[in-house]
């Protein structure tokens, strides 16, 4: 049902029923690499362009992701998925593939949220059994349509972030032992007037911060009701910026852990991701990897996710428009039984 202005709330509370994450080399090289199905050994993933390996990750993520919940494709009614190629074919591709009625959505990086938020609300409701929910994104994919291409060799500043190659599923019902989706809280579309799209944690962190406070707001809660609450892919510049606003707007998220999958995945140390991480892949992979593994271990009973998105194009940044900006939030708790 509609919580406040712009919350879903949850009243069934539908399963998580089960999740895969498929990723590149690059990310099996990082500190999150145990929590990951299937690391592949070369970016290519055996296609002959960037764009069609990362229809296969989401391929092999979602076919996973049905396998991992014991049943078979006949039987999901939906599959919802985006990811950041030109109309979405990654996604669109891999469902002509699966043959799975499809809704294809688009948030940019905060697609995997979208995707949730929206299986778990056609579950409470009635409208499907079971339902795929799943993104992806690649590198070098990202980089040549949105940037310059990898084999440009283009130096990038600090607050720059690198694409995460990978993909994550997730399949929701009513039925299943696993975590549960409470509520959601889709955002509004922000935009400060920042134009470099090498800058897109600056872009998206007012974004995030308002779909966190609308999400308390409505739900009636404090930041301290989860142990953790995570936004999708700030990176350390955005991230900080975030935490710059809520003091600002005396939000008291000192209450709770926040943290940023833009800053777990990768290793500064070793990998040179100047500010972090991005990508619709982000928050994919290390929500239904990572974190539902800590909560799976009772290491964590409630967590928000929160996926950030910069709404741009190539044509919108060559026509000189700034970057207008998106967060959705969801709630998932470790199980019915502690609610």
């Amino acid at each position: 049902m509609l919580k406040g202005h712009q919350s879903w709330l949850f009243e069934n509370k539908p399963f998580i029923r089960s999740t895969a994450t498929v990723v590149g080399p690059f990310e099996g090289r990082g500190p999150l690499a145990k929590d990951f199905d299937i690391v592949h050994g070369e970016s290519m993933m055996g296609q002959k362009s960037w764009e069609k390996a990362e229809k296969v990750l989401i391929e092999e993520a979602a076919k996973l992701a049905i396998e991992n919940a014991g049943l078979t494709k006949e039987q999901v009614q939906f599959y919802i998925g985006g990811d950041l190629m030109n109309q979405i074919i990654s996604s669109s591709f891999a469902a002509r593939t699966l043959s799975i009625p499809y809704l294809g959505v688009f948030g940019a990086c905060s697609t995997s949220m979208e995707s949730l938020a929206l299986a778990a609300n056609l579950v409470n409701s009635g409208s499907a059994k079971f339902v795929l929910a799943g993104t992806c994104s690649h590198d070098s994919g990202a980089e040549k349509q949105f940037r310059y291409p990898t084999e440009y060799g283009s130096q990038k500043p600090p607050t720059a972030q690198y694409t995460v190659t990978g993909a994550g599923a997730a399949i929701v019902s009513m039925e299943g032992d696993g975590p549960v989706v409470t509520s959601a809280t889709i955002g509004r579309v922000i935009d400060m007037g920042i134009k470099d799209p090498f800058n897109m944690g600056a872009a998206m962190a007012p974004a995030a911060v308002d779909t966190i406070e609308a999400h308390v707001r409505d739900l009636g809660i404090e930041p301290g009701y989860y142990d953790l609450i995570v936004t999708g892919d700030l990176a350390k510049v955005g991230y900080e910026i975030a935490c710059k606003l809520f003091k600002k707007h005396n939000f008291p998220i000192e209450q709770t852990e926040y943290s940023d999958c833009g800053m777990m995945i990768y290793d500064y140390e070793t990998q040179m991701v100047q500010a972090g991480a991005s990508g619709c892949g982000c928050s994919a992979v290390v929500t239904y990897g990572h974190l539902l593994n800590r909560m799976r271990r009772g290491e964590l009973k409630r967590i928000l996710v929160v996926a950030t998105g910069a709404l741009l194009s190539p044509i919108s940044f060559q026509q000189g428009e700034s970057i207008p900006c998106i967060a959705h939030a969801v709630s998932i708790e470790a199980g019915r039984e502690i609610l």
